[in-house]
């Protein structure tokens, strides 16, 4: 979706930048990296600045284009490996060269540390370019569930030379940002991600679609949205629905995702409701329509569906870290388990099952907690960090 530039985002007095943002997910492609840039596009382009976006090409007819202040540059790209719907860049230094030295963005930001996003910054450093870069996936804990764990220090070190030849490394969180330096990252800031509470909000429960997961009114409902992958960590899921079934018999699960498991899980579990990918209106449904939300994975650098779930009422059991140890406060606004202790996690997840109060209380308070976290204040912090490195680029 483009967004026009809107009085309701103003950029009184202050320069139109530039921006050219190098990406290789984008929606319609979904997953919470490709959510996070398209609002951030979004956003800058309401508070009037331009961007330049250069992305893989998601469909033979996917031509450059130009959509007012929004400038498309496809390039070529291949499909990865277990996620046949996301694509990765080849390098396009010869292009991002040309282009640059015809019309030079005054910010590059650099999503992605892929070949295109390698690629990108070896162009802007060599014209002198402002750059920034994005942390959003832990590619290093990832490497462990595909048989790659002995290659874990080596894509560390491949992050670390990357991130670290850029200007500045946004990162999620403070516990990531701390992390990182541990491990010889410099130049970090912590930018946190929002949540659309206008779109996600209990207001969306769909007493038909419960109908559909065969949930009567009083039967809980326990969901999961993500990639149906194994480095979510999707066994504690199941693991934890076995829990609440002894206690409830009639509990449903749903797993909303798609990925390389899906096809097994299905195979395997024909009690539990796999609806597939979700967007808009339809997901916020399907998490309204929800009565608590099961997150156990450790390999995020936030966790959007967190947020997500929280803005839709939900009572969240998540690990303490990531946007869950920031949002949530243990028998407050969620259930937390210390992240080296699965059996805290179903005890949490199994003490919901009886429980609809404490359900509906944890969920009142969760949907409180991040009514305040809107993309707005996110958008004027990234543009005063844009602004601020070009003002330090042209001082003497």
């Amino acid at each position: 979706m483009i967004a026009i530039p809107s009085p309701l985002f103003p950029n009184t007095g202050l320069r139109r930048l530039r921006v050219g943002i190098v990406t290789e997910t984008y929606g319609p492609e979904v997953n919470g990296v490709a959510m996070t840039v398209g609002r951030l596009v979004e956003g800058l382009l309401a508070r009037g600045h331009s961007v330049q976006l250069i992305r893989p090409r998601q469909h033979p007819r996917d031509d450059p284009h130009r959509a007012g202040p929004l400038d498309v540059w496809p390039v070529a790209g291949a499909a990865i490996p277990f996620y046949r719907n996301l694509r990765i860049g080849f390098p396009a230094g010869r292009l991002l060269l040309e282009r640059w030295r015809q019309a030079p963005p005054d910010v590059v930001h650099i999503v992605t540390e892929g070949p295109l996003g390698h690629s990108a910054l070896a162009v802007a450093r060599r014209l002198r370019l402002r750059v920034f870069s994005g942390f959003h996936t832990n590619f290093h804990a990832y490497s462990r569930h595909y048989g790659m764990g002995l290659l874990a220090r080596s894509i560390v070190a491949y992050l670390r030379r990357f991130h670290n030849r850029t200007d500045c490394t946004l990162v999620p969180t403070e516990e990531l940002a701390t992390e990182l330096r541990t491990l010889g990252f410099h130049r970090l800031r912590v930018l946190a991600r929002g949540v659309d509470t206008r779109l996600f909000d209990p207001a969306h429960r769909d007493p038909a679609l419960r109908r559909s997961w065969g949930a009567s009114p009083s039967d809980p409902v326990a969901l999961y949205v993500g990639r149906l992958a194994a480095e979510k960590n999707l066994q504690l899921v199941l693991t934890a629905y076995r829990a609440l079934r002894a206690i409830r018999p009639a509990t449903r699960l749903v797993l909303v995702g798609d990925g390389p498991l899906a096809a097994r899980l299905q195979a395997r579990h024909p009690e539990i409701v796999f609806p597939g990918m979700r967007i808009g209106a339809d997901l916020a449904a399907h998490y309204a329509s929800a009565d608590l939300f099961l997150f156990p994975s450790l390999t995020e650098t936030f966790g959007n569906v967190t947020l997500e779930a929280m803005a839709s009422g939900l009572a969240v059991v998540a690990f303490d870290y990531a946007a869950a140890h920031r949002h949530i406060v243990h028998d407050q606004s969620g259930l937390l388990a210390p992240c080296d202790d699965p059996a805290a996690f179903i005890e949490s997840a199994s003490r919901l099952a009886g429980d609809s109060a404490l359900r509906w209380t944890l969920g009142q308070a969760a949907r409180q907690a991040v009514l305040a976290f809107d993309w707005e204040r996110i958008y004027q912090r990234l543009e005063q960090w844009y602004l601020e490195s070009v003002h330090e680029e042209q001082t003497p």
